[in-house]
C-alpha cells in the first residue's frame, strides 16, 4: 500500500521501478497527448489573444528615423521653450505618423535628458511670482 500526498495522488518517491515504468508507458504518453490536444483546442483562442495582447504591450524600441528628424527639427527651433501646443502636437503627429502619446512621451523624455532652462528664463519665471508668495528661510532646507 502506498502513501498518498495531500493532492490525493502518489508521489514519484512512493512508486517502485515497475510502477515508474508503467507510469511512463506509451499508453500513458498517448493519454497525455490526447489531453494536451483537447486543452489546446479548448484554450487556443484564448492563448492566441493573450499572446497578441502581450506583443502589443512589448516595448517597441526607437521611433522611425524620419519621425525623429522632424521632432528634432521642432526641438532645435523651439529649444528655449520646448513645450509644443496641442495644435503643434497634432501637426507633428500628422507629419510623423506617430500618435499623440508617442509625441508627448518623446518631448517629456527629450526635456528630461537634454534641456536645462536658461538662467534668464529662471529669473523671468521668478519675476512672475510675487515676493510674498515665496518663503526663503536661509537655512538651506534644514
Amino acid at each position: 500500500m502506498s502513501i498518498t500526498d495531500e493532492a490525493g495522488g502518489t508521489s514519484e518517491e512512493d512508486l517502485g521501478c515497475e510502477e515508474m515504468e508503467a507510469a511512463d508507458s506509451p499508453a500513458n504518453r498517448e493519454g497525455d497527448n490526447e489531453l494536451k490536444e483537447m486543452l489546446m483546442r479548448k484554450y487556443s483562442g484564448y492563448l492566441s489573444s493573450l499572446r497578441k495582447e502581450f506583443l502589443k504591450k512589448r516595448k517597441k524600441g526607437k521611433l522611425p528615423k524620419e519621425a525623429r528628424i522632424v521632432l528634432l527639427d521642432w526641438w532645435n527651433t523651439h529649444y528655449r521653450w520646448p513645450y509644443p501646443t496641442e495644435e503643434e502636437k497634432n501637426r507633428l503627429s500628422e507629419m510623423t505618423g506617430l500618435d499623440q502619446k508617442q509625441i508627448n512621451n518623446w518631448f517629456i523624455n527629450q526635456r528630461k535628458r537634454h534641456w536645462r532652462p536658461s538662467e534668464d528664463m529662471k529669473f523671468a519665471l521668478m519675476e512672475g511670482v510675487s515676493a510674498g508668495s515665496m518663503y526663503f528661510d536661509g537655512s538651506g532646507g534644514t
